[in-house]
C-alpha cells in the first residue's frame, strides 16, 4: 500500500523513480512508494520533469499542482499533490 501523508496544502506522495526506461509508465507499488518509469535521463532535472508529466496524466490534474519536495537527485522522491487529500488520491492510484 502506498504511504500517502496529509499536508496542509494537499497530500504527500512517495515515488520510486526509474529513469532511462523504454517507456513512460506507472508501474505500481514498491515498499510503500509509487513506482514510475520515465524515458528521460537523470540529468539536469529531465527525469524529474518527466515524472511530473506522468503523475499529472495518471492523477488527471495540472502539472502546477505537483511539486517535488525531496529527492531531487535520488530515486526515492516525495511529491506534494496540491488540492487533493490522501483519501481523494488513493482511488486514482
Amino acid at each position: 500500500m502506498i504511504a500517502l501523508t496529509a499536508h496542509t496544502r494537499g497530500a504527500v506522495l512517495p515515488v520510486r523513480a526509474q529513469p532511462g526506461a523504454k517507456r513512460d509508465a506507472v508501474l505500481g507499488e514498491r515498499n510503500g512508494a509509487l513506482r514510475i518509469a520515465v524515458t528521460a535521463a537523470p540529468e539536469r532535472g529531465k527525469a524529474n520533469e518527466a515524472i511530473v508529466e506522468v503523475l499529472a496524466r495518471a492523477l488527471k490534474c495540472r502539472r502546477s499542482q505537483i511539486t517535488l519536495l525531496t529527492g531531487e537527485t535520488s530515486r526515492e522522491k516525495t511529491f506534494l499533490i496540491e488540492g487533493l487529500t490522501p483519501d481523494m488520491l488513493r482511488p486514482l492510484l
